[in-house]
């Protein structure tokens, strides 16, 4: 009879122990389950930003801060963008689960990184304006990214040397040959964006990539390209015929000085 009443007890404590499922584990779960059985298909933004919140929020309700989120920075793209500071002002978002937010931009722009290393780069330009798109594009400050090639025209590594204002970068043409001769490239590829989104290279644009294409080819490396990232779009130096046009104007001053 002891031993019954004993087995009773404790049935009824360890009931009394086990965790009570949050109002919200149903609906994390049917979230996770649409997403592997289809991806992000058919999933609204603010679904796609609560699923990330909960990876850092294990007991807690996450649809309304990620609808606070989107309704404050407006798209998908803009709560990526945003500052951890920024993201942290929303009421449900914290120093904790901010992280899954911006995981997946840094995983994003990994990923594409290591598609092009080892790339060939004039072949696959694709994936090279993916991944300089997903890296440069929303920046509210400029910055200039070298491609280092190697003498088959594949990537060696893809460098930030510069970091500028929201009208203009400092960009050096010897820090520039320098990192070159450093990677041992034999050719290199520049990009940089436009906060504005307007990918239209300024007078200041034109001039740098001028003097970045002197010293290049002062040192034997080549420049295949500039690359300038606006908003869903991209100007192109060599498409343009800037970049062969410089080429010229560097072998006719070489050929002027030696008369």
């Amino acid at each position: 009879m002891l031993c019954q009443a004993g087995r009773s007890a404790f049935a009824e404590q360890e009931t009394m122990t086990q965790p009570v499922p949050h109002k919200s584990e149903g609906h994390r779960k049917r979230l996770r389950e649409k997403f592997l059985s289809g991806g992000l298909s058919g999933f609204h933004d603010y679904e796609i930003i609560e699923l990330l919140l909960t990876l850092g929020t294990p007991r807690r309700d996450c649809k309304d801060a990620a609808k606070a989120a989107l309704k404050r920075f407006k798209t998908l793209q803009g709560v990526f963008e945003a500052s951890i500071n920024e993201l942290c002002e929303i009421d449900g978002i914290g120093k904790t689960n901010v992280f899954g937010i911006k995981l997946i931009p840094a995983a994003a722009e990994r990923y594409l990184e290591k598609k092009v290393v080892g790339s060939l780069a004039l072949n696959n330009a694709g994936a090279l304006f993916d991944y300089m798109y997903g890296s440069m594009s929303g920046k509210d400050r400029e910055c200039f990214k070298v491609l280092f090639l190697d003498a088959k025209n594949r990537v060696i590594s893809v460098d930030t040397l510069f970091e500028g204002t929201l009208t203009a970068s400092a960009v050096y043409p010897r820090e520039v040959v320098h990192a070159a001769l450093d990677h041992r490239a034999a050719a290199v590829i520049f990009a940089h964006n436009h906060p504005s989104g307007d990918p239209d290279p300024s007078e200041a644009d034109i001039d740098i990539t001028r003097r970045l294409v002197f010293a290049c080819m002062t040192m034997g490396i080549t420049v295949h390209e500039h690359l300038v990232i606006g908003n869903g779009c991209y100007f192109s130096f060599a498409d343009c015929g800037h970049i062969s046009r410089m080429r010229r104007e560097f072998e006719n001053a070489g050929r002027a000085a030696a008369e």
